[in-house]
Order: structure tokens, then sequence, then C-alpha cells
């Protein structure tokens, strides 16, 4: 089987690497990088992701990709740290006695709120498709939990789109996110950043006879019988990553829309502290960002010798212009920050950075096969009700199976 694979993201990389070990396999990614969210800027002395990543110790398909890849022992438990900005403040949220201290929370929500916490795991998620976050939380926790604690959050990941995002979503992210110890929530990260796994992927299926075609965008695919034409090149199937709105116009395949949203993701540098040493910062006053995110926080400053941060927006359509600036004069001012303090900034922006887990969603979640090629990535079942580099393996893995049965018995 000639297989082309359309998107060098995890879930591409992944499926070439199930696939080329006994099939011919081409991987199109149309960045100069590959990675697609993943994708790293390249500091000289250092990388570090466009987008933050972390990973959870449930990630067992991850740990095997990395001993496949030896990277083991890159992998690191570290602590990340929680806290809300409310009132010009950073208040940290991740002990016991901080939670205590918070002054915007009663006690009773407080009680409430983690009641919810350790009932998160146990809940049928899938059973809240069709509740919206906002009404789940309103009836079994109460407004002032909601505003004070649930709705920066969903503003945070979903920016004008909080409203519509369902219950399954919500109670995901936290059953995933309660491996807390008593100073915060253990997560993984590799040594050399993920940009390691991204090169150890190229390397594996390149060895294995893969080609990988960067700066290659595909404007149109044609069907020529049980084949594709793609970049003036035959395949017997193809493996498309991208969004199954973008794949139908290319195509002319009928393929269901999944509602997506994009991410602009500005990542800059100082040199020094400035969220109060917390890791992960969610912002409940009004700002152009939902979420200040202090990588060296998390990960030791002094494998990069400056401070790294990334502010985390979402949106829907397109990018309001001068967004990136206003980023930029907000976090400064908020954060007492002179301009000149900056060392350097990055915006990274992908309209489509990921599905919107709104109600109704799980029925939206596309079979891998459809009308003659394979569709699979951040919208696929793995990947719900929360995306992961976990959720993404499993759809590249899974994805491959389905293209490698379909040839055996087609």
């Amino acid at each position: 089987m000639k297989c082309c694979i359309v998107g060098g993201g995890l879930t591409g990389l992944v499926a070439a690497l199930s696939l080329s070990a006994d099939h011919e396999v081409v991987l199109y990614e149309r960045r100069p990088v590959l990675g697609g969210c993943l994708s790293s800027i390249d500091r000289g002395t250092y990388t570090i992701e466009a987008f933050y990543h972390h990973c959870f110790e449930g990630d067992a398909h991850l740990f095997a990709l990395l001993d496949r890849l030896d990277l083991r022992d890159e992998l690191e438990w570290l602590t990340g740290t929680t806290g809300y900005h409310v009132n010009g403040r950073s208040y940290p949220l991740s002990t016991l006695p901080e939670i205590v201290a918070y002054p915007h929370m009663s006690v009773l929500d407080k009680a409430r709120l983690g009641w919810l916490m350790l009932r998160a795991a146990k809940l049928d998620r899938t059973a809240l498709d069709d509740v919206t976050a906002q009404s789940f939380i309103l009836d079994h926790q109460g407004r002032s939990v909601y505003t004070s604690f649930f709705e920066p959050l969903l503003r945070s990941k979903f920016g004008p789109m909080q409203d519509r995002v369902s219950a399954a979503w919500l109670l995901s992210r936290i059953a995933i996110r309660s491996n807390r110890s008593s100073g915060g929530e253990k997560l993984g990260y590799l040594r050399r950043g993920y940009a390691s796994l991204v090169e150890g992927l190229r390397a594996a299926i390149e060895a294995q006879g893969c080609t990988v075609a960067t700066e290659a965008p595909i404007e149109a695919m044609q069907r020529d019988g049980s084949s594709w034409s793609v970049r003036g090149e035959r395949f017997d199937t193809v493996i498309s990553t991208i969004p199954p709105q973008l794949l139908g116009a290319m195509t002319g395949v009928p393929l269901t829309p999944i509602p997506y949203q994009g991410a602009a993701c500005m990542t800059l540098a100082l040199d020094r502290e400035v969220t109060n040493g917390i890791y992960w910062l969610n912002m409940k006053d009004d700002a152009p960002y939902g979420a200040v995110v202090a990588h060296t926080n998390f990960v030791p400053v002094e494998r990069y010798g400056e401070h790294l941060i990334y502010l985390a927006s979402y949106f829907s359509g397109d990018l309001p212009a001068g967004h990136g600036n206003r980023m930029l004069s907000d976090f400064c001012d908020r954060f007492g920050v002179a301009r000149d303090e900056v060392r350097w900034h990055h915006l990274e922006v992908d309209p489509f950075a990921g599905p919107v887990y709104e109600t109704g969603y799980r029925r939206l979640i596309p079979e891998y096969a459809q009308d003659g090629l394979f569709i699979a990535g951040m919208f696929s079942r793995p990947n719900y009700p929360e995306r992961s580099m976990e959720g993404s393996i499993v759809a590249g893995e899974e994805v491959a199976a389905a293209a490698r049965s379909t040839a055996r018995h087609g």
C-alpha cells in the first residue's frame, strides 16, 4: 500500500511510524517544521514549545512511544502549581492552607468545590455530553462557585464560546488533573522539551523509509477510481489529520464540520519572576488572555537562563488585528513589567488549535474511515472529551490500524 499522510502533527507522525515499517508512506506538512501544536521555537541554546505542553501519569501510550524512541529517560515529573489573578493580585491555590486562605470564596463554597474534585473521576462524564458546564456547576455547586472559580477557567480555555462547552469536558478535565501532592499537581515534561519527541519521530519514520515533505501545502486532492492524486503523485490511500471541514473543501468528500477554536499564544522571556511562583495562573480579571503560564515556575529556570512565560488566548473566527500587541501591553501593565524588560517575545497563532467540546459533541465524532479515505486527529474519539498528547497518539495508532486492515481485506 502506498499511503499519503496529510499533516505532520503528533497524530500524523504516529500513523507514519506505524505504517512506514511495511508500507510506502509520504507525509506532507504545510509548515517548515513538524509537530503541529507540538512544534517548538528554537532559541539557539534551547527549544521551547510554541504552545505550552505537559503530560499526565496515565499517558500509557505516550510512555510506550518514548520507550520505543529511547526517550523514556528524558521524562521527569515536576510540580505544577495553580492560582487565580483577582483584583490585581495573584493567589496560589495548590495547597490546603492556600485554598483555606483564599478570600474570594466562602468556606461552604470551598467545601462544595472539594467534593466535586473528589467525585469527578467517578461520574459518568459521557452522560453529561448534552449538559453545559455552566448549568451543571450552577445546579450542583451554586452561582458563587461558578463565578469565582469555574467561569475564569472556562473563559481561559474557550473564550467567547465558554457558554457552549459541555459538562463532560469540564468533569474530564478535573478528573485527569487530580494527581496532586501536598504542593501541587504532578505533571510530566521532557528534559530537552517536546522537540526531542518530534525529532525522534521524524528520525524513526525516515529510518523506516518514510518520505517527509515540509513546506508542502495541499490545495486539492483528486480521486481516480480507488486511488488518490496528491501533489501530482498517486496513492492507494490517504490519511488526513487536518480539520474535517478543511479536508472536505479540499476533496469534495462530504464531512461533518467540527466546531473549532483558534489560539493565540505568546511566549516571552524576562530576567525575573512575576507570578508569585505560580505555574498556571487563571485570569479572573478581564484581560486579552485567559491564563498566564509561567513555564519556568514548572521547569527549572536554570535550563534556559531566563524566565519563560506563555500568555494563552483563544478566539473564534479571525484573530482581531493588533491582538498580540494588546496581550503584551496588558501583561506588562498588569504585572509591573517594563517593555524593555521583555528580552524577546513570539506570537504563535493557530486558527484550528482544537475542538470546542460543546454540548452534543460526542455525536459529531467521525469514524476513521470516510468515503475512500481516513481521518484522525484532535477531533477523534480518543481525544474526547478532552484533547491531549495521549489521545492524539492513540488516534494515530488506531487510524493506521484501520488503513492497514482495509488494505489487507480490500
